[in-house]
């Protein structure tokens, strides 16, 4: 039998050995022919979930505040002699003050809600906000701001269980048996209580107060757009009011007579400085 080979050289440097590594593995070349590898395939479909997704969430996001806009946009008053009357101003509460300064867009509630009265565009004010804690009361604070503006706290009934625009709404319904009313807060908000409303059994119109310059509107706007999803999920989920509780009554002042005002009327005087309270 022959001997084997030597496995060195004359000079004696050994000879690599049969089938030894030559150097680093190198992959083949992906041909266009073939199926990529599953991770590139992962990674593809991933984008695409995710691009899919974006454009489904912004879809539901521009429908529902163009649903809004359109159901109740053109219900919205801008100017006190466009308001047709109704027996309630539903006013929709919010906070007095924010970051240590003046909340305008409360200020200008306040004012619309009495300019409404004072016109006799209606004949009470139903004022519904947060008082979730004994620290923080809407109504309370609303009240006496109209109050300062020589609206007869006779004339104005406190709902305290208002914590959003959906259990405002459902509440002057159900628990405060009105039918008909003039919602009062900014437009955006308007619209979005007036489309609610209506879903109730409301016969809802609103009156748009002032809409303050501030310094983040698109930030106020992106807050709206996701409030008026919201609204809508409500409607499909049939969300209820946190609360609603046993009936309770408006308070109004007498319709006007035929040819003379009211018995309970009470004229528009120059507007109160606002209480520092």
């Amino acid at each position: 039998m022959p001997a084997d080979p030597p496995n060195t050289s004359p000079q004696g440097i050994p000879h690599p050995a049969v089938g030894a590594d030559d150097g680093p593995v190198r992959s083949t070349p992906h041909h266009p022919g073939n199926p990529p590898p599953p991770r590139r395939r992962w990674a593809s479909g991933l984008r695409l979930s995710a691009v899919a997704g974006l454009v489904i969430v912004a879809a539901i996001v521009i429908g529902s505040d163009r649903l809004v806009s359109l159901s109740a946009g053109d219900a919205v008053a801008d100017a006190i002699d466009q308001v047709q009357p109704a027996p309630v101003a539903l006013l929709l509460g919010t906070a007095r003050g924010h970051q240590g300064g003046q909340n305008r867009f409360y200020h200008a509630r306040i004012e619309a809600a009495a300019r409404l009265f004072h016109s006799g565009k209606v004949r009470g004010i139903l004022v519904s906000g947060d008082n979730s804690s004994p620290y923080y009361n809407e109504p309370i604070t609303m009240q006496r701001d109209l109050v300062a503006l020589n609206v007869p706290r006779e004339f104005i009934t406190l709902d305290y269980a208002g914590f959003r625009t959906l259990d405002s709404v459902i509440r002057a319904r159900r628990v405060f048996g009105v039918d008909r009313v003039i919602i009062v807060s900014q437009r955006f908000h308007a619209e979005r209580a007036i489309f609610l409303a209506r879903r109730f059994g409301l016969d809802a119109t609103g009156f748009a107060a002032a809409d303050p310059e501030t310094a983040g509107p698109n930030k106020v706007r992106a807050r709206e757009m996701l409030a008026r999803v919201m609204a809508v999920l409500d409607l499909a989920i049939g969300r209820e009011p946190r609360f609603l509780g046993a009936p309770e009554t408006v308070r109004l002042r007498d319709a006007p007579r035929p040819g003379g005002a009211s018995r309970d009327s009470v004229a528009a005087g120059p507007a109160a400085s606002w209480p520092t309270h």
